[in-house]
């Protein structure tokens, strides 16, 4: 199984959480879609809870702000999350809540690209992040949906100071890392799917997370299909957030 337990480095995608108007019926929900079993809710931090797939953190959610639709927040991994909203600003993003304090876990901030599109920043104490991931119920994938490409390379890689590496025949869809290893992607709008950061969770069967999704109150965006990377589809909770998820063959 693979699993991690010390901080992410920089720039890469370590954390997914939910602002949800109707926690109960939201942590129901994904418990029955991904089998996840939930912390008991922190009083103290919005009752918020952490979701675990085979007793390791593989999502949390909260409760979301008055006025909020809710919804998933992918997070970047930051060694100094201040220093990187100097980063974003310098390169015309904006800031929607500077770096706070959460206990002994460790610091969040919330930032926008200059194309609106949300994401978080994760400064980890002793919370580092997903410690499990490319197994069913976990974190798999990480894209971005965009309106102008080259914008948001330029953005990124002021901010991350990531490499992109575009893949042939994919619309000008492409990659981007800190090293060797991909993080996840970035590629063109596509009409009827939601545009902005969107997280991807590993599932043993397409087929039966989409069926689960609906049976749930789900919705179906994008029906599953067979890729080079995965049997792969774009679903929506009965709340309106959009999530994908794709087939993986758990590893040992």
């Amino acid at each position: 199984m693979p699993t991690r337990d010390t901080p992410w480095p920089a720039g890469t995608p370590c954390w997914i959480d939910y602002d949800a108007t109707d926690p109960a019926a939201t942590t129901a929900f994904y418990a029955g879609l991904f089998g996840w079993q939930w912390t008991e809710p922190m009083a103290e931090f919005g009752e918020y809870t952490n979701a675990l797939v085979d007793g390791r953190p593989a999502a949390g959610l909260g409760r979301a702000p008055e006025g909020s639709p809710g919804g998933w927040t992918l997070y970047f991994a930051a060694d100094d999350a201040a220093a990187t909203l100097d980063r974003v600003r310098e390169a015309g993003g904006s800031v929607v809540l500077e770096p706070m304090t959460v206990g002994p876990f460790g610091r969040m901030a919330i930032a926008v690209d200059p194309q609106g599109h949300r994401f978080g920043l994760w400064e980890s104490g002793e919370h580092t992040g997903v410690r499990v991931f490319n197994e069913p119920g976990s974190l798999t994938w990480e894209e971005a949906a965009v309106e102008d490409l080259a914008a948001a390379h330029a953005f990124y890689t002021a901010v991350f100071g990531y490499r992109f590496d575009e893949i042939p025949d994919m619309g000008g869809y492409a990659t981007f890392a800190t090293g060797e290893r991909p993080l996840g992607g970035i590629g063109p709008a596509q009409p009827g799917l939601p545009t902005g950061w969107s997280v991807c969770f590993a599932v043993a069967s397409t087929d039966d997370a989409v069926a689960g999704a609906e049976s749930r109150g789900g919705k179906v965006l994008h029906p599953a299909e067979d890729t080079e990377f995965g049997r792969f589809a774009v679903v929506e909770d009965p709340w309106g957030a959009p999530f994908s998820v794709m087939e993986v063959e758990p590893e040992e």
